[in-house]
């Protein structure tokens, strides 16, 4: 039994148990830390301890340094670095684990020898037997769509949302309408990468979130106007109705605590790095800010990954991801980078970002208002929850978060959205068209 085994189970009270029960318990101990890597953008978690992981540094070598580039290799691609079947057998299982949070059960999938097919041919008698699958798990193993594809929201035309619609900054020189969407001008100038892992190439990934016309773009808030909770009892804040001046963000201090990651870096800047204007960030290329309200938070980690896991398409389009925290604590960020998120994590010492989504004043709301008597918060938590990801509870939770579109250079805040309810996410497919908007 290991010493980090020994001193976790003393802590919770298992010292003095038999040594059969403690046996037993070191089981679920472990198999509840190898459930942390879930869905990892750590390209050592990703590839484990299976045949992959000797083709690491030529993976460097060739650019295929991040999970969600690695996940987009076609045919041509494997055939270039000279894999063997076993390895492209290997990371179709992984890819199509990842984009399930079903990662735990990688290494002993692949040492079955089997291909992926031949895997989802398995009945569930024999998943369970032969790999530990759980019933839970083995329902989203055998959904051949993407178990955590996302959709976009039904709309609902409300007289608010129609005065929301296609919303820009005053100050930005992007105006444009959003209402009727056009992609094939982006589409043409895209890679053409088939995929043999997800049957997808980058066309059709971004083509599948194309908007139809028509479309009521949520924008400023998430879903529906926020409703009364408690019978009424509890009225919820009003939020801003209006995209932040661009003036407001343009000359905000930030500073950075991660790079992008790729294979084999650091976990954190060893080195502080100076403070930076936030300008400096979109100078030349428009960037998507995910504000995050708690690095630990399991909704949180759910946005971010689901962002994060459609790098490519992002890259296509030439958007930049950064992450931004408004609160630094060393432990968090690495539980948080590259789990979760793979790209640059920033600190907003002053909250500017956050303060900018509130209309100049930060949007708090306690957990007892905004979680217990929130069922659309609640709904929140079960969707992050069935992604299988852990979560903590240090920080501060409470300060809401949200997400900008900014253009290049000085062309102001394309798209901006408010985590009215806890755990609301910025639906991607309207993300996604912004930015192929900024594109054109």
């Amino acid at each position: 039994m290991s010493t980090l085994a020994q001193l976790s189970l003393t802590a919770i009270g298992f010292s003095s148990l038999h040594p059969d029960s403690i046996e037993r318990a070191l089981v679920r101990l472990e198999h509840s830390l190898v459930s942390s890597k879930m869905a990892s953008f750590s390209i050592e978690e990703f590839v484990g301890d299976g045949v992959l992981k000797g083709l690491i540094p030529k993976l460097l070598d060739e650019g295929w340094d991040d999970v969600p580039t690695l996940k987009i290799m076609n045919t041509d691609d494997m055939d270039a670095l000279n894999m063997t079947e076993p390895e492209k057998d290997a990371l179709e299982i992984r890819s199509y684990l990842h984009d399930r949070a079903l990662m735990q059960y990688g290494d002993r999938l692949e040492s079955s020898g089997k291909c992926l097919s031949e895997l989802l041919n398995l009945s569930t008698v024999q998943l369970s037997s032969q790999f530990g699958m759980k019933r839970g798990h083995i329902a989203r193993f055998m959904d051949r769509t993407s178990a955590f594809a996302d959709h976009l929201p039904k709309s609902h035309p409300t007289p608010a949302a129609t005065g929301r619609m296609g919303l820009l900054s005053k100050n930005t020189s992007i105006q444009r309408s959003f209402q009727s969407v056009n992609s094939q001008k982006i589409l043409s100038k895209l890679p053409t990468r088939t995929s043999s892992i997800n049957g997808k190439s980058l066309e059709q990934s971004l083509a599948s979130f194309k908007i139809r016309d028509g479309y009521i773009f949520k924008g400023i808030v998430a879903m529906e106007p926020a409703e009364p909770r408690a019978c009424g009892c509890v009225q919820p804040d009003p939020v801003a109705d209006k995209v932040a001046p661009y003036s407001t963000i343009e000359n905000i201090s930030v500073q950075k605590l991660t790079p992008e990651y790729k294979i084999g870096m650091e976990h954190l800047v060893k080195t502080k790095t100076p403070p930076m204007k936030a300008s400096e960030l979109w100078r030349n290329k428009p960037a998507v800010i995910l504000c995050i309200r708690r690095p630990g938070c399991i909704m949180c980690r759910a946005e971010a990954h689901q962002l994060y896991a459609k790098k490519p398409i992002f890259d296509s389009l030439g958007v930049q991801l950064f992450a931004v925290l408004h609160e630094y604590m060393e432990s968090e960020i690495k539980d948080f980078w590259p789990r979760y998120w793979g790209g640059v994590v920033l600190y907003d010492r002053g909250m500017e970002f956050f303060k900018a989504l509130g209309g100049g004043k930060l949007l708090k709301e306690k957990f007892l208002s905004g979680f217990i008597f929130n069922p659309r918060a609640r709904a929140n938590y079960k969707r992050a929850k069935a992604m299988g990801i852990q979560q903590n509870f240090k920080g501060e939770g409470e300060i809401k978060g949200g997400l900008f579109v900014v253009g290049g250079g000085r062309s102001g805040i394309a798209y901006q959205f408010i985590e009215r309810n806890f755990g609301d996410w910025a639906p991607p497919a309207e993300v996604i068209e912004i930015c192929a908007q900024l594109k054109q």
